[in-house]
């Protein structure tokens, strides 16, 4: 195996990307080039971003690659509370995987943290 499946932001993050692809299925076909796709892209930049820093050379790189996922973190969470709000999806659905994307922003966090040492 690699790094990454010893990282647990990662594999965290890679939940969190399936999760959102089953949820965003259920969307409205006239979606699908809209919100659907926006909060896929975002959902995948998550650990794709971890995943690329990880790569990288220096404590430095990696840092701002697990910043950048975390901007991505966040762009998924406003995202899943607007498809909610827009009727998209039911709030048992989505809670959950907000939850969990919340727990990924505070795992990167301290991921950020511990690199800075």
């Amino acid at each position: 195996m690699n790094v990454l499946n010893d990282l647990k932001v990662w594999n965290k993050a890679m939940d969190i990307a399936v999760e959102t692809y089953k949820l965003s299925s259920k969307f409205p076909k006239e979606e699908k080039y809209g919100l659907t796709s926006q909060i896929r892209r975002s959902a995948v930049s998550v650990p794709s971003n971890i995943a690329e820093g990880a790569g990288r050379n220096t404590k430095g790189e990696f840092k701002n690659f697990i910043s950048i996922a975390n901007g991505s973190a966040y762009e998924l969470f406003t995202q899943l509370i607007l498809s909610h709000k827009l009727n998209l999806v039911s709030e048992n659905l989505v809670e959950p995987i907000l939850k969990e994307v919340i727990e990924v922003q505070k795992m990167n966090y301290a991921l950020i943290k511990s690199l800075e040492k």
